[in-house]
């Protein structure tokens, strides 16, 4: 008669270890559906809280990777449903509410220059995937897709809170800003990542004083002060840039 061997219960540890797994995608569905969210509150004309959307979906997509490492639960399965949600959060959700925002009005221009963001999204992402293992890690290649998502849906926010309607002149700063950002993410422009900064490590008393004068001054008016803290972040690249082929060309 055979014998059948009981199987062991799962040890705490393990069943532990599989509930943490879920973590990280757990964020990356919270900034999938922050990005969804922005969608649909731009189809009801509420841009500021669409706007808002992209700003939460972006910091969960920055806090799902920093969890998968910390737990030690990076998986392939989690870099391509990340890159998908980076897509939706970052790459449809800004050039729709964009488009419904401001960009409507103007036809055939206003759907190509969503378009432009749209498609400059998928190939940064793309692109960014395939180079992983070749890139010099303190910097980007390109505009980040949520540097450029934070970019477009700023500018909403803070035109939309002061009362500003998106017509005329606004409506040609708003598809100049999309192009922008579309045409820099598929750039070569270097932009920092600050992913050589360890969080780990002990910090100077003026680091810990320059974060709390951050916050404090985001609280004195996010939308104009978020929104210029990533205009400066989109010409920094710029600047690099300049900088760099100055350098070369004086050696030359």
């Amino acid at each position: 008669m055979p014998v059948y061997k009981r199987k062991k219960p799962l040890l705490n540890a393990e069943m532990r270890r599989r509930g943490i797994y879920l973590l990280p995608n757990l964020f990356t569905t919270a900034a999938l559906f922050a990005g969804f969210y922005a969608i649909v509150q731009a189809m009801n004309a509420r841009f500021e809280q669409a706007a808002v959307a992209i700003f939460i979906a972006m910091v969960l997509d920055g806090l799902d990777g920093r969890v998968a490492r910390l737990t030690h639960t990076q998986s392939a399965f989690g870099a391509e449903y990340d890159s998908l949600s980076d897509m939706v959060s970052f790459g449809a959700a800004p050039a729709l509410v964009m488009y419904e925002w401001a960009l409507k009005s103007m036809d055939r221009i206003g759907w190509i220059a969503a378009f432009v963001y749209c498609a400059g999204a998928a190939l940064r992402l793309a692109r960014f995937n395939t180079n992983l293992a070749v890139v010099d890690k303190r910097y980007f290649q390109g505009l980040p897709s949520p540097a450029a998502a934070a970019l477009v849906a700023g500018f909403i926010w803070v035109v939309d809170d002061f009362k500003i309607e998106a017509v005329g002149t606004m409506r040609w700063i708003a598809c100049i800003i999309t192009l922008f950002a579309g045409i820099t993410m598929v750039s070569n422009i270097p932009f920092y990542s600050f992913k050589d900064i360890n969080f780990r490590r002990s910090v100077p008393f003026w680091a810990l004083l320059l974060v709390v004068f951050v916050v404090i001054l985001i609280s004195t008016h996010p939308p104009t002060v978020l929104f210029l803290m990533f205009v400066a972040y989109s010409l920094s690249g710029y600047v690099v840039w300049g900088w760099s082929w100055r350098k070369k060309r004086s050696i030359a």
